[in-house]
């Protein structure tokens, strides 16, 4: 059997793909259990996190293994195989390994040197023992990755290359400023109470946020993590639960808003961000010019970023709007939204429309002849025919500068649970699983990221060593099982020969024979087991069953029982 690994993560695939292949809870548990009744596969273990998908297992056969693993990431992910096969990456025997340990120590994480790939990797393993879908290779493999990601983490400076996620997120919505210099004062929403909004809570508290607000779908995990951070002794914050349905209102009072559910859809839409910004005004906080307090001062108004507001010149006419065949009035205004653009000319009639653009074009309005107006109509159907709308030219308006951003949005999910839209929102700063991969991409390596990669090689290669000598060991036992049965074989057939020999005599002659059966095999197999650990020493044990006829199995029958007594001997260690 052989270490085969296929997946998917935010260095092969985009982040639209990655959050379309997203694996619920149940969706792990039936894709384990799909994987290890398939025929290639005899263990697996799937890892998954908010950036990448991986499948684990033991299987007999490459190229079937490969198709089967595949297909059935597909299957469970829902996302089609012709479209998902360019980004998934394969990885085998002593490179899955490698892949694996590297994970473990976070050189394959988006933020280098997190440390929270750790625990995510123990829950994969705690999660196949469970389904009893790892057997003796997935459980050594995984336990060592866990060994070699806490000694690049105590033996190198990799954590200063590395943070969590959170905080590297963090630092991205404070944009250059220090992260506990423009933290304290504010008040935190924290939407979900797993283990990454968890940490988003703490490092939220520890960075120096005066209040955190727990959103989750299960209350009582919300009110558990509150008190948590209530009771903590090195924490100056005061938390609170609330229910799901209440997070509309938190919103208008939220500064910073950190969400990271498992929920399959938005949890948080556009226009719910957009109307939590028009009606939630922050104690002390500017008024605008028609006094509406408003969290992000003057000019950050509804609608685009160069949009004019409903309340402003647009809405009402300026002396530059004269003369206009438009009537901008008689648009019914929308919280929220600009009326330029198309929304400003809809159900204008085609007449109107062409005035509109003459007066743009020449600064005059004139009344089109008939046959103007049929060709007019007839230009306008057949662009509207072709862009599915109707053009609208008009002259060129000022941009006006972007508001600094009030609300801070960090979305850690996967797949996301903040519109991507917000972005547009003037005074709001979104920072999702997307744009903090391009930020890291740019993000400059610690010098003990080297020293990482050689713990890694090194372990690698110990592992490979162990994992072949492990291999031949079966062979080893059912070999020296064998001479045994020769020399009981043998001394019962010298007591037939011999029937007046005495007990003395007859445990001498047996002790002497053992003592040389021993003698002859003892060179060989530890040298075989020497070899046998060294890279292409796989086939040393099928030379030692050729060359002493040993029955295959006799061989599978040892290996069987020492997974046994393993398996009892942990069972009873975890009792």
């Amino acid at each position: 059997m052989s270490l085969l690994v296929v997946g998917l993560s935010h260095r092969s695939a985009p982040v639209s793909v990655l959050e379309r292949a997203t694996l619920s809870a149940d969706a792990q548990v039936k894709l384990l259990q799909d994987a290890v009744a398939a025929e290639p596969a005899a263990e697996a273990a799937v890892l998954a996190t908010c950036n990448r998908i991986e499948l684990y297992a033991d299987v007999d056969k490459f190229h079937a293994g490969v198709a089967e693993l595949s297909t059935l990431l597909a299957q469970h992910s829902g996302v089609g195989l012709d479209e998902l096969t360019p980004y998934l990456y394969v990885h085998y025997e002593d490179r899955a390994v490698h892949h694996l340990f590297s994970v473990a120590c976070g050189l394959d994480s988006m933020v280098v040197g997190e440390g929270q790939i750790l625990g995510q990797i123990k829950d994969s393993l705690a999660k196949a023992q469970d389904l009893h879908t790892a057997g003796r290779l997935l459980n050594d493999l995984f336990q060592q990755a866990l060994r070699v990601g806490k000694r690049a983490h105590s033996e190198t400076g990799i954590d200063r290359a590395g943070q969590s996620l959170v905080t590297f997120g963090l630092e991205q919505l404070a944009s250059g400023t220090a992260v506990d210099a423009w933290a304290p004062g504010k008040k935190a929403l924290v939407i979900g109470a797993g283990s990454m909004s968890s940490l988003a809570a703490a490092t939220l508290a520890r960075v120096g946020v005066g209040e955190i607000v727990i959103a989750n779908r299960t209350p009582d995990r919300a009110e558990r993590l509150a008190e948590i951070l209530n009771d903590a002794d090195d924490l100056d914050v005061t938390a609170r639960a609330i229910p799901m349905n209440a997070v509309p209102g938190e919103l208008t009072r939220a500064d910073v808003v950190v969400s990271c559910t498992g929920a399959t859809g938005l949890v948080l839409t556009a226009s719910e961000v957009a109307e939590a910004v028009a009606a939630g005004p922050v104690a002390g906080s500017p008024a605008d010019a028609d006094g509406v307090p408003s969290r992000f001062g003057p000019g950050a108004a509804l609608g685009g970023t160069n949009a004019r507001s409903l309340t402003g010149p647009a809405a009402t006419g300026s002396a530059d709007d004269d003369n206009c065949p438009l009537d901008l009035n008689a648009v019914p205004a929308t919280a929220g939204f600009s009326v330029l653009g198309e929304a400003a000319v809809a159900g204008m009639a085609t007449t109107e429309l062409e005035q509109h653009a003459a007066w743009v074009d020449n600064g005059i309005a004139r009344v089109p002849s008939a046959a103007d107006e049929a060709d007019a109509i007839a230009a306008l159907a057949a662009a509207a025919a072709a862009v599915g709308r109707i053009p609208e030219r008009r002259r060129p308006e000022p941009v006006a500068p972007q508001p600094a951003p009030g609300l801070f949005l960090l979305d850690l999910a996967m797949p996301r649970d903040i519109d991507a839209a917000v972005h547009r929102i003037p005074g709001v700063r979104l920072v999702d699983i997307e744009s903090l991969a391009d930020a890291s991409a740019d993000a400059p390596m610690a010098a003990d990221v080297d020293q990482v990669r050689r713990i890694v090689a090194d372990e690698v290669a110990a592992f490979g060593a162990a994992l072949r000598a492990a291999h031949i060991t079966p062979t080893v036992v059912a070999l020296r099982t064998m001479a045994a049965d020769v020399v009981a074989g043998e001394i019962a057939r010298l007591e037939g020969r011999l029937p007046g020999l005495d007990d003395k005599h007859r445990s001498e002659i047996t002790q002497t024979v053992k003592r040389v059966v021993d003698k002859l095999l003892h060179a060989p197999t530890v040298r075989v087991k020497q070899l046998a650990a060294e890279p292409g020493g796989a086939g040393y044990a099928d030379a030692l069953r050729t060359l002493f006829d040993l029955d295959q199995e006799t061989v599978d029958a040892v290996s069987r029982a020492e997974d046994s007594t393993e398996k009892n001997s942990k069972n009873r260690g975890s009792a």
